[in-house]
Order: structure tokens, then C-alpha cells, then sequence
């Protein structure tokens, strides 16, 4: 009879082989799991459901945009037929560039477009402004002009000296009237400035509460209608740069980050567009402005003459062009300290921007 030995193992050394074997099992599965999500750990996933290509589901975005009546930007979409967006756009409308950044700064704004100027004041507010510039519009300078009223015995800037004159602060009107009253041998305290809106202004002028207006876009075109003119304009004076600033929190989403690139991809196919078709675009404006229809489209082709509008990625040319804005007010004491405008500047859509072209 044949005895079978069994070799019993120490109840000790049982469980230190069965902890073992439970971390590999673990362990297998882990990697069994960071293969099928690829592996890649640095990709967001918080805020966006990537598809197979990787692309961010924009279904569930909402994209809050900023503009003014000036620049337009939702009337370029609807009339190029480029609105119909994978993401939702909230677009709210303002006077000025500096409303929208104080909007931006409230955090109920993604994206605005502003001049030069508003970015200058932002940045030196609580907070820092709560933006940074991530493109350039390049644009015209016209429809940018100090306007008198019908009957007015002023004749130059130089006889404005003493007397009232309405702008929009921290706007383009703010730097060009500052820099006529310059040309003319006047300085800030030489005439009684008066802050005003947008509309606010052009009811002043025509009241007769105010001797002269610095204004811009329609407000220009309703204040001619009504019989003012032109004392002097910002056309040689003004760059013709308007920044997109988007919020930080914006730039670092990758839902809203791959919005806003889309949503500037069609503002620059939209203003090819245009370009393209003259006629249409002169005849959505006027609707939209109440103006004729053969000044629109005079307008538009002058101002596209002049500088065609298009989309530019951030640049050491165009972070220069504001820092000597800056330094004309910080100059005329109406900014208390130097601003150092590269802080605000950044280069996290510039690779997209240059894929988008002209």
C-alpha cells in the first residue's frame, strides 16, 4: 500500500501568498483599466467628454460672448451663414469695450473683443481684470471722430480750449481726443472733459449740453444723420487693433478653449465673406444701423480699403503697439503708474490661430 504525503504550509506563510496574490490581481486590473482610457493621464477629463478623435463634446457648452454694435460679430455669422455652432453662444451686447471687461471680470463673460484702450484700465482694476488677450482683430480706423453739432461756431480743436467736451472712457475716443488736444497745443485740463455712454453722448451733442463729442461706430453715423461733423478723427491716430480676451478659467477649459477657436475660425471666415460679397453685407448692416444703404456699403469698402479685417495670433508688433498706448496716458498722468501690458498678453491660442489663416 502506497502512503500520499501531504506537505501542509504554515498557516503563516498561506496568507503572506494570498495578499501577494490579491495585490498583482489589483494591480492587473488597474492596467487593464488605464488601457482602455489610453493611458494618458495628462489629458483633461473633468470638463470635457472627449470622442474618438479626441475632440472635446461642445454640445454641452455654452460660450458667453461680449460685443458692441460696432464690431458686430453675431451679425457676421447669421449673415455668412456660419451661426449654426456645435456649442450655444450667449452673446450680450455693450456701449464699450471697458463694459465688457468689467462684465468679464464679474465672471458672466468668455470671450470679448476691445480695443487697445479698455484692456490698459482693466488690468490696473481689483483683481487684475480677470482676462487675458489671446488674439487680434485687425481692423479700420474710420468712423473714429470728435464731432460737433449743427450751427457750431467752434472751427478747430485749438477752440475747444475751455469748453466741454464728451467721451467714453477708457475707450478709443479717450486716447484719440487726447491725442488731438495734444496736436492742437491742449492739454487734458485745458477743456472740461465729461465721461458719457455711447447714446448718452450723441443725445448730449445734439441737446447742446456739450460743445463736442469723441465717439465712435454708429453713434458716429446717428450724430451725422442728425446734422453734426467732424472736427478731427482718430484715422491716423489709432492702430486699428482690437484684442480678444478671453478668462483664464476659458483658455484652461478644453470644452470652452476648443469653442472659442471655432467660434473665431468662422468670425475670420465670415469677414472673407464679406469681403466676398459686399453688397449683402453692406445691406445687413444697414438694416441693422438705419442707415443707407449706399453709405454702408461705402463704409464698409473704405474701411476694408484701409485694412481688411481679419484675425491675427498675439505678437511682440501688437504687445508694443498698446504698451506706447499705455505710456500715453500714464504721460498725461491719467493712469497713476507705468502698466507692463505683456502681463496681461499670452500665446495659448496662437498655434490654433495660425491654423486658421486669412
Amino acid at each position: 500500500m502506497r502512503l500520499k504525503i501531504v506537505e501542509r504550509m504554515p498557516p503563516g506563510r498561506r496568507r503572506s501568498r494570498f495578499r501577494a496574490f490579491s495585490v498583482l490581481l489589483v494591480a492587473l486590473v488597474a492596467m487593464a483599466g488605464l488601457a482602455a482610457c489610453g493611458g494618458d493621464s495628462d489629458k483633461p477629463t473633468a470638463t470635457a467628454s472627449a470622442g474618438v478623435t479626441g475632440t472635446p463634446d461642445l454640445s454641452g457648452v455654452t460660450l458667453r460672448v461680449g460685443e458692441t454694435g460696432y464690431q458686430r460679430q453675431r451679425l457676421y455669422l447669421e449673415s455668412a451663414g456660419l451661426s449654426n455652432t456645435p456649442y450655444k453662444v450667449e452673446y450680450v451686447t455693450f456701449d464699450s469695450g471697458s463694459l465688457q471687461l468689467q462684465a468679464m471680470a464679474a465672471g458672466n463673460l468668455d470671450l470679448v473683443s476691445a480695443s487697445e484702450i479698455p484692456p490698459i484700465f482693466a488690468s490696473q482694476s481689483a483683481g487684475g481684470g480677470n482676462f487675458k488677450v489671446i488674439a487680434v482683430l485687425q481692423s479700420n480706423t474710420l468712423l473714429q471722430e470728435l464731432l460737433i453739432p449743427k450751427g457750431s461756431p467752434v472751427k478747430s480743436v485749438a477752440d475747444l480750449k475751455g469748453k466741454k467736451i464728451g467721451y467714453v472712457a477708457s475707450t478709443t475716443a479717450h486716447y484719440f481726443l487726447f491725442k488731438l488736444l495734444e496736436q492742437a497745443g491742449l492739454g487734458w485740463n485745458d477743456v472740461e472733459p465729461v465721461k458719457l455712454t455711447v447714446p448718452n453722448g450723441v443725445t448730449a451733442l445734439l441737446s447742446g449740453n456739450i460743445d463736442a463729442l469723441a465717439t465712435y461706430g454708429t453713434a458716429v453715423i446717428t450724430a451725422k444723420q442728425a446734422g453734426a461733423t467732424t472736427l478731427g478723427s482718430g484715422e491716423k491716430i489709432l492702430s486699428g487693433n482690437f484684442n480678444y480676451a478671453a478668462t483664464p478659467k476659458a483658455i484652461a477649459d478644453p470644452a470652452l478653449h476648443a469653442a472659442i477657436v471655432d467660434f473665431l475660425g468662422r468670425q475670420q471666415k465670415a469677414y472673407a465673406w464679406a469681403r466676398a460679397h459686399p453688397d449683402d453685407w453692406a445691406k445687413a448692416t444697414a438694416e441693422q444701423t438705419k442707415q443707407p444703404l449706399t453709405q454702408a456699403l461705402e463704409v464698409f469698402r473704405t474701411g476694408e480699403e484701409q485694412r481688411p479685417s481679419k484675425l491675427l495670433p498675439t505678437s511682440p508688433a501688437a504687445i508694443a503697439s498698446e504698451q506706447d498706448v499705455a505710456d500715453v496716458f500714464v504721460k498725461a498722468e491719467l493712469l497713476k503708474s507705468k502698466v507692463d501690458v505683456a502681463g496681461y498678453w499670452s500665446t495659448a491660442f496662437n498655434a490654433e490661430i495660425e491654423k486658421i489663416g486669412a
